[in-house]
């Protein structure tokens, strides 16, 4: 006799979760998408095998536990999602089912110790460039280290940059003023690429949009979203909620992943007394790329010499958000600039939040698979729309001895547009 998800026992997103289980019919579509099926070729580490998985937990047939091995090594790029010819709404079920499952399983002490870590730094500036710091000066006994820890150190760059002056209140345009928006600054790239917010500031106000940067603002909350830990994803996201104004054209990100994150609070707070405001702002969400494709871009200046461009795009800006031609556009609009496609760009590099720190031997294949992908191309450079991607990107093509610059897709934009540095 076949069990049916007890939907009332499940909490406010119960229903999503077994709507997402049942509209999956096993067709097959998902594995040529799914990168860890591409690397590993384990029918229960493809979606449609997740999808029974998660099926059997929610019948109470399965344990969390046994399932976790597989579950846990999902990237949550949603690329099956893009592929599925049925809908399946899988990015809001991973995320549900995390969120179900965490509390109800026990990690080892070692892993437990590295997400805490994870958790207490990456949100916050501060935290995690004094955790950056601390990292360089612990390379030297990478080797002696856990795996997941090992990893951390790993992915550091070789120079963190100097802490810059905090960003302005307010950015006016240029010009006569087509816009007015609220910039999301983030969490990890304000150390890491402080450039990044920059050059997006740069970009917005020389095609005549006001920016304004909230105060109060924090991480978006995708940390937590994406490792099960809902209630701190909750809470930095009611930060949010109540720090950016209602009363802007959009509220922009310039990582992928936050964006993503953004447009999925109302999923976060489903049922809960927030749940209006948190649709209102998911629905004022824009990827950078995407406000300024929609605004129309002005007349851009030629790049200083002929560049050709191999753009990847980040999963959760194409197949997440379904951002896949803005920014192909606005490159393809500067004059000088050569976009090429890579192959296999659809796959994960395999950065995918903190997956590249927690599942590190399988990110390290999706990496080279990436680099590789890319230096076929023969581009001399890299332009992305994410700061995890970048950071993979950069490590795996310099693992293979072929350090390309990778760069922000806004980065390369300011400079057409003329802006000052």
């Amino acid at each position: 006799m076949q069990h049916t998800i007890p939907v009332d026992k499940l909490g406010p997103n119960g229903q999503t979760m077994a709507d997402a289980v049942a509209a999956c019919v096993h067709c097959g579509f998902c594995l040529a998408a799914c990168p860890t099926y591409k690397v590993l070729g384990e029918e229960m580490d493809s979606p449609r095998g997740r999808i029974i998985l998660m099926r059997d937990v929610l019948q109470g047939s399965l344990t969390p536990e046994e399932a976790a091995p597989y579950l846990d090594r999902c990237l949550g790029c949603v690329g099956c999602v893009t592929a599925c010819p049925s809908g399946v709404k899988y990015g809001e079920l991973i995320t549900a089912y995390r969120a179900y499952a965490e509390p109800r399983r026990t990690r080892p002490a070692m892993d437990r110790l590295a997400r805490r870590l994870v958790r207490e730094t990456l949100p916050y500036p501060d935290r995690f460039r004094a955790a950056a710091m601390t990292g360089k000066l612990a390379r030297s006994f990478k080797g002696a280290l856990p795996g997941q820890l090992a990893a951390m150190l790993t992915l550091l760059p070789d120079d963190i940059p100097p802490r810059s002056e905090p960003l302005a209140d307010v950015y006016p345009a240029i010009g006569t003023r087509r816009a007015r928006v609220a910039l999301l600054a983030g969490c990890v790239q304000q150390v890491l690429a402080p450039q990044i917010n920059r050059a997006t500031i740069q970009a917005l106000t020389a095609q005549g949009v006001e920016v304004v940067i909230p105060k109060g603002q924090g991480c978006c909350g995708a940390l937590g979203m994406h490792t099960g830990d809902a209630e701190g994803a909750r809470r930095l996201a009611e930060k949010n909620l109540q720090a950016f104004p209602r009363d802007v054209d959009a509220v922009v990100s310039n990582a992928a992943g936050c964006g993503s994150a953004m447009k999925e609070y109302e999923l976060l707070f489903r049922g809960a007394p927030l749940e209006d405001a948190a649709r209102a702002f998911a629905h004022r969400v824009r990827d950078v790329s995407e406000f300024l494709d929609e605004l129309g871009p002005r007349e851009m200046r030629p790049l200083p010499r002929p560049l050709s461009v191999a753009y990847h795009d980040a999963c959760h800006l194409a197949h997440a958000q379904g951002v896949w031609g803005a920014p192909r556009r606005l490159l393809k609009a500067i004059p000088n600039l050569t976009l090429v496609e890579i192959p296999e760009g659809e796959i994960c590099c395999g950065s995918a939040g903190t997956y590249n720190i927690e599942h590190p031997d399988i990110a390290d294949r999706l990496g080279e698979r990436k680099a590789h992908s890319i230096l076929v191309t023969g581009a001399e450079a890299v332009a992305t729309g994410n700061i995890g991607c970048l950071v993979q990107i950069r490590t795996h093509l310099k693992r293979a001895g072929r350090p390309l610059p990778v760069m922000h897709t806004m980065e390369i934009l300011a400079q057409a547009l003329g802006a000052a540095a």
